[in-house]
C-alpha cells in the first residue's frame, strides 16, 4: 500500500525558504513523484514533478526557485522552493503513480495522495 506524508509548510515572508518534505511508503520501481498546490478558490495545479530515474519536470511558474532532493534511506523527497512569493500561498500536495510522467500531468493522472501541507507566503 502506498503512503505519502508531507511535512515542511509554514509561514514565510516573501522572498524566503521551504523545504517540503514527502516521505513515501510502498512505492515500487518506475514511479513519478509530484508536487501540486492548490489555492482558495483555484484549481489544483502541477508544480514539480521527479522520475524514479531521476529526470525531473517543472512548472514554468516555479522552475527558476525550487529544486528536488531525496533521501533514499528516508524514503523522502524534498523540494526546496527560494524566493517565495504570495502567489505560492497553496496546500501542497504530494502525489505518485506509475509508470514515468513525460511531461507535467494533471492531477487525475496520479492515483496516490497525501493530505497535504500549507504554505503561506505574507507579503
Amino acid at each position: 500500500q502506498v503512503q505519502l506524508v508531507e511535512s515542511g509548510g509554514g509561514s514565510v515572508q516573501a522572498g524566503g525558504s521551504l523545504r517540503l518534505s514527502c516521505a513515501a511508503s510502498g512505492l515500487d520501481s518506475d514511479f513519478c513523484l509530484a508536487w501540486f498546490r492548490q489555492a482558495p478558490g483555484k484549481e489544483r495545479e502541477a508544480v514539480a514533478h521527479f522520475n524514479s530515474d531521476g529526470t525531473t519536470r517543472y512548472a514554468h511558474s516555479v522552475e527558476a526557485r525550487v529544486t528536488f532532493s531525496k533521501d533514499n534511506a528516508k524514503n523522502t523527497l524534498y523540494l526546496e522552493m527560494n524566493s517565495l512569493k504570495p502567489e505560492d500561498t497553496a496546500m501542497y500536495y504530494c502525489a505518485a503513480r506509475y509508470p514515468y510522467c513525460s511531461g507535467l500531468y494533471a492531477p487525475i493522472m496520479f492515483d496516490y495522495w497525501g493530505q497535504g501541507t500549507q504554505v503561506t507566503v505574507s507579503s
